[in-house]
């Protein structure tokens, strides 16, 4: 049994439209802070995925956040805006909780591991550091910002094969990554807008250092590789675009490049968990792909599409990604995340 934090906003609702029906997982708890409470949640939601709130979901009461966990109930999703994250998932996870977090709040926190199960399932030890810090089985988990997991899953393969120096990207955001009700249509339709605040940039030039760093007793080591971005806010509904100048360490062809990324899988613990995408990365061969309306679903929006992988006469190779911002950049990430800490033990 799972609740949902933050149930009623965008990436809440996605949260519980992933969640129904799953195999691991059944919903039993709603939790806002709206003016709704109280009510039922099919009844308090402005539900904005196609058809209504699932049922298993609906007439479940709505809670306040302040009221704390359920009783008995041990793993929430955080989908809560940053604005009320931090104290309340250190809360949830001082109650004794697992918190699996789409929030940034506790991102580049010490001891909290910023996870994409494929690329540094090991950051997982850090769970113990927090339960000893806590002197309690709670902890928190989360996931990388919606721009960040391509890009870090992109690098992965190349980083481990020949080394990753240096990084220019520019993304191009789809407007659901602002939730609802978002940026105005008259900002963004026949437009592009070169600026996403709270941080995007910063978040895409540190979080993925984080990622693919390393971790051990001592904690966490950020990898060297520096990352400059420039984030774009483009009149598309899902799916983020990545366009990426890479400078190796050390020289491959590519062909190389091609195999180290088609190649790529994640750890064997991720057989068989109902989220997780194989493969993780589909290569496309088109020039002119990916595009986010024909390639975000792929792996159930739970995949990376790479494409148009090419020399790069600044770097060493250029390359465009793309994944689904609040399915694989959220929502899904999250409920993948949750289903590795279930296989690998470590929820309370």
């Amino acid at each position: 049994m799972v609740g949902v934090l933050g149930a009623t906003g965008a990436v809440g609702q996605r949260m519980i439209a992933l969640l129904d029906g799953h195999p691991r997982f059944e919903l039993g708890d709603v939790v806002a802070s709206a003016k709704r409470v109280g009510q039922a949640y099919g009844e308090a939601v402005a539900w904005r995925l196609p058809g209504g709130a699932p049922a298993g979901a609906a007439g479940l009461l709505l809670r306040d956040l302040s009221e704390g966990p359920l009783e008995g109930l041990t793993t929430y999703f955080s989908a809560l805006d940053s604005s009320v994250a931090g104290e309340a998932e250190e809360a949830f996870a001082a109650a004794g909780c697992a918190v699996v977090s789409n929030s940034r709040n506790h991102r580049m926190d010490p001891d909290v591991p910023l996870l994409v199960p494929e690329v540094n399932s090991e950051h997982l030890e850090a769970i113990g550091r927090q339960r000893q810090r806590r002197a309690g089985p709670g902890f928190i988990v989360t996931n990388p910002n919606c721009s960040v997991v391509h890009v870090a899953m992109a690098l992965a393969p190349l980083d481990r094969a020949f080394g990753v120096e240096r990084v220019h990207v520019a993304t191009l955001q789809a407007a659901s990554g602002a939730g609802y009700p978002g940026v105005s249509a008259w900002d963004l339709i026949d437009n592009v807008i070169p600026f996403i605040g709270g941080g995007e940039e910063e978040k895409i030039e540190t979080e993925p250092r984080k990622i693919l760093g390393r971790h051990d007793a001592a904690g966490f080591a950020a990898s060297p590789m520096q990352i400059s971005a420039q984030v774009h806010r483009v009149p598309v509904i899902d799916g983020h675009l990545a366009a990426l100048s890479i400078t190796l360490k050390e020289r491959a062809t590519l062909a190389q490049v091609h195999d180290a990324l088609s190649g790529f899988r994640g750890p064997a613990a991720l057989r068989g968990l109902p989220s997780a995408p194989e493969p993780p990365i589909h290569v496309l061969p088109e020039p002119d792909r990916p595009q986010p309306r024909l390639d975000r679903d792929r792996g159930n929006g739970m995949a990376v599409s790479v494409g148009r992988i090419r020399p790069c006469p600044i770097g060493d190779v250029r390359l465009v990604a793309l994944s689904h911002n609040t399915i694989r950049g959220a929502a899904g990430a999250a409920i993948l995340n949750a289903e590795l800490l279930d296989a690998e033990g470590w929820l309370p």
